[in-house]
């Protein structure tokens, strides 16, 4: 990726531009401190004079009043606020008239931005205060107050804290009163410039010490750049959150969020005093001190799947290379190119102002839809369809074009959405809710509609990322979260009333994927990629999971890698520096995968025994639970020395009846509750008694008895015997009771236990001839 800039060959302005805004994705306004407000078309070429400010006016800043708001248009006329040196701010019309004038500060207001909707403007001041505005330029409040000018200001995501700068600090201010102030050294020269972005909530500041750095909202530092030859005059995020750029004199830069450089361009401007997006992320305009204004766009972006790789070369254009062969196809578009995806067999477009997709089979001719809005801000994929994210809402597509359905909660706000925060498979969609970091939404991929009851699925801690499984029938459809903590937790998607378990299957986890042709996950773990063959063992055998990791050394690895991808065997992590590396995993999971969904479990016994791995005999050995296979498990388990697991399904299969088998299957997954339930549902009273005297739950065991007027001689013997083997005596007052009206025999007990499982014995073979006899009608 990089910045493809352009200059005209002499200065439009006079002195020096002071800052730059886009009023559209193609028209950009600037001003200078010669006086005049230009307006350049990027579609023609023309630049206009809009109109020329009185003498005592040299503007400082400019920020276009926000158009839309969760999708929908703005009432209020096409305005801007201009800052200048007199103290004062200018309402702006887009003709250039100046609606209304406002004593704001002593000396020159530095800085005058927006909220996220609209409703509130803040200026900061050379007289260091820091005040907040209504939409009509009425004074709301005085924030803050200080001794040193600020320089930059910006508003937070959510539009209720601010970030301003103080010399050498940063300062992240609440608007409530009683919240905590977080106040931090950020550089060692003055901070002349910051940005907050409100989908990655990532802090951007660039000062005198000749350095960038990047921080999250609590002040940490996640990356400090080298020292550049002059100071940091400008910085910007892109609206997306995945790059910004940084200005200096002669210099401008293009980064990823983690901080690393894209590309760097060296063009003749002087100081770079200000930087502007366009609001579909892939132009870039700068306010030079030579009076030049510089625009720059993105290109060369690169997307990777299986044998092909695409680059977008030119703004509306995209090479197709097949490594294969070497074949190149040329893509050419009417409009220019703001966001591709590619996966799953298919390549999709957002241009401007349509959506292309292309099968990989064919690349000459595309299905092409409009949309609605310009700007695409994100594209998920999954097997058979795709979501696309612009201002307006969140939408789910066909690879045929037909729009599937349109997911829609209370409080959404389109614009923020990620990939971090959205995940999409065949059946489902997932979106962590902006309000309740601790809630995620669960939609119907097909129907929009809330999952199963519309309750969400909640966690207790904040969620920083989630993914949802690819592979297998809806029913299973899994979902992974880490969360604050970056611990990594894996739950079902359906749960069908009861509560969701929720397992933790990992900690420390940095970044995670899926694999897109079988339910394996990856993920970074402090100094190691972790690879979870089967993750779905953790609800049936816990104890099993550590046996199904595989665990790569991350030395090659820099620090904290992202992982882009898990594609097949390979895996694609980009380091910290900005490199790309491949890991490769053996393909006989994904084998064994294939071998469990269509149940061809001779084969996956024949791979175990080829392969010789412990942790792919851990794997089929939790297949084959999860599918009630027990011949294969009890094999499975005895290859990796598991015995008392072992005598456990032997014990199981001895079972008289499907109930009392199905009721021991889930006691091997330890949901003793949902076993008792089954025994009770199917009248086996004893059995019920039983498996809570196994597990030492006497007190329900007794309830149970009492309940059914049945073995209470039965729990109070083995109570007995438990007490007698501890040299213990009773204590428990509800046994005392009960003990002194029940004699307690040995033989009577065995007895009465043998006549109940030969009458289990009876009913399963007597269900058995039934079910033979409707079979043959």
């Amino acid at each position: 990726m990089r910045l493809k800039t352009s200059l005209l060959q002499e200065p439009k302005h006079k002195e020096l531009v002071s800052c730059v805004g886009w009023v559209t994705a193609d028209e950009l306004y600037s001003c200078s401190e010669d006086h005049q407000i230009l307006k350049w078309n990027l579609m023609t070429n023309d630049i206009s004079l809009v109109v020329k400010l009185p003498e005592d006016i040299y503007p400082i800043d400019l920020h276009w009043f926000p158009k839309t708001v969760g999708g929908k248009k703005q009432n209020q006329t096409e305005i801007f606020v201009l800052t200048s040196t007199d103290g004062k701010f200018h309402l702006t019309s887009k003709t250039g008239r100046i609606e209304k004038s406002v004593e704001a500060h002593k000396g020159a207001v530095l800085a005058g931005r927006w909220n996220y909707d609209g409703t509130a403007l803040i200026t900061a001041g050379e007289d260091g205060q820091i005040k907040i505005w209504s939409k009509s330029g009425m004074l709301r409040s005085t924030l803050a107050s200080q001794g040193s000018p600020v320089y930059s200001v910006a508003w937070g995501p959510d539009s209720d804290r601010i970030l301003y700068t103080s010399g050498r600090q940063l300062i992240i201010k609440p608007l409530q009163p009683s919240a905590k102030v977080i106040q931090w050294k950020a550089h060692d020269g003055i901070i002349l410039k910051v940005d907050w972005n409100s989908v990655n909530e990532l802090i951007l500041s660039g000062g005198e010490d000749c350095k960038y750095k990047v921080w999250d909202s609590f002040g940490r530092l996640l990356y400090s750049s080298l020292f550049h030859d002059y100071s940091i005059t400008s910085l910007s995020w892109a609206p997306d959150g995945e790059v910004f750029a940084v200005g200096s004199y002669n210099t401008l830069r293009l980064c990823d969020k983690t901080g690393w450089s894209y590309a760097l361009e060296k063009p003749n401007t002087g100081s770079v005093f200000s930087l502007a997006w366009s609001a579909d992320g892939t132009q870039l305009a700068g306010a030079c001190g030579n009076g030049h204004v510089i625009f720059a766009h993105v290109v060369e972006q690169h997307w990777e799947w299986e044998n092909f790789v695409i680059t977008l070369t030119k703004r509306r254009t995209l090479q197709v290379r097949n490594v294969m062969n070497d074949a190149v196809d040329i893509l050419e578009f009417r409009d220019r190119v703001i966001k591709a995806s590619l996966a799953y067999g298919h390549l999709v477009v957002a241009t401007s102002l349509q959506c292309y997709v292309y099968n990989s089979r064919n690349w000459n001719t595309p299905l092409i839809f409009d949309l609605k809005e310009g700007t695409v801000s994100l594209i998920l994929q999954a097997e058979k369809h795709f979501v696309l994210v612009d201002g307006a809402g969140l939408y789910t597509f066909s690879y045929e074009g037909r729009l599937i359905s349109s997911p829609k909660f209370p409080g959404m706000r389109a614009d923020i959405l990620n990939s971090q925060s959205v995940s999409i498979s065949n059946d489902t969609i997932a979106i962590r809710d902006k309000s309740d970091e601790k809630v995620i939404l669960l939609f119907d991929a097909l129907t929009g509609k809330s999952l199963g009851d519309g309750k969400p699925l909640s966690h207790k801690l904040e969620v920083v990322e989630v993914a949802l499984d690819q592979c297998g029938p809806s029913n299973e459809r899994k979902i992974a979260l880490v969360d604050k903590n970056r611990d990594l937790y894996l739950t079902s998607v359906r749960h069908l009333g009861r509560e969701p378990k929720i397992c933790k299957i990992g900690s420390m986890v940095h970044s995670m994927a899926w694999n897109d042709a079988a339910n394996i996950l990856c993920g970074v773990q402090e100094n190691q990629l972790t690879v979870w063959y089967c993750p779905n063992a953790v609800f049936t055998d816990k104890e099993l999971l550590p046996k199904t990791l595989l665990k790569k050394d991350g030395s090659e690895f820099s620090r904290a890698p992202n992982i882009l991808s898990f594609a097949g065997t390979k895996v694609t992590l980009r380091q910290g520096d900005g490199s790309l590396v491949y890991s490769s995993i053996p393909p006989y999971p994904a084998l064994l995968h294939e071998y469990s969904s269509s149940a061809r479990w001779e084969d996956a016994l024949r791979l175990c025994r080829l392969a010789k791995d412990q942790s792919l005999w851990a794997c089929l050995a939790g297949m084959a639970m999860v599918n009630r296979e027990l011949d294969t498990a009890e094999m499975a388990y005895a290859a990796i020395g598991e015995i008392s697991r072992v005598q456990y399904i032997q014990f199981i299969k001895e079972q008289p009846s499907k109930e009392s088998t199905l009721a021991h299957m889930l006691m091997f997954s330890g949901q003793t509750q949902e076993a008792e339930t089954t025994l009770l549902q199917a009248g086996l009273i004893y059995q019920a008694i039983q498996i809570n005297i196994d597990l030492f739950n006497w007190e329900r065991a007794l309830e149970l008895a009492v309940k059914h007027k049945t073995h209470v001689d039965t729990v109070l013997a083995y109570r007995q015997k438990f007490l007698k083997n501890f040299g213990r005596k009773e204590t428990n007052k509800r046994f005392l009771q009960y003990a002194e009206g029940v004699e307690v025999d040995w033989e009577k007990i065995q007895a009465k236990i043998e006549m109940e499982l030969a009458k289990e014995r009876e009913k399963a073979a007597n269900a058995s001839v039934r079910s033979s006899v409707a079979s043959r009608r």
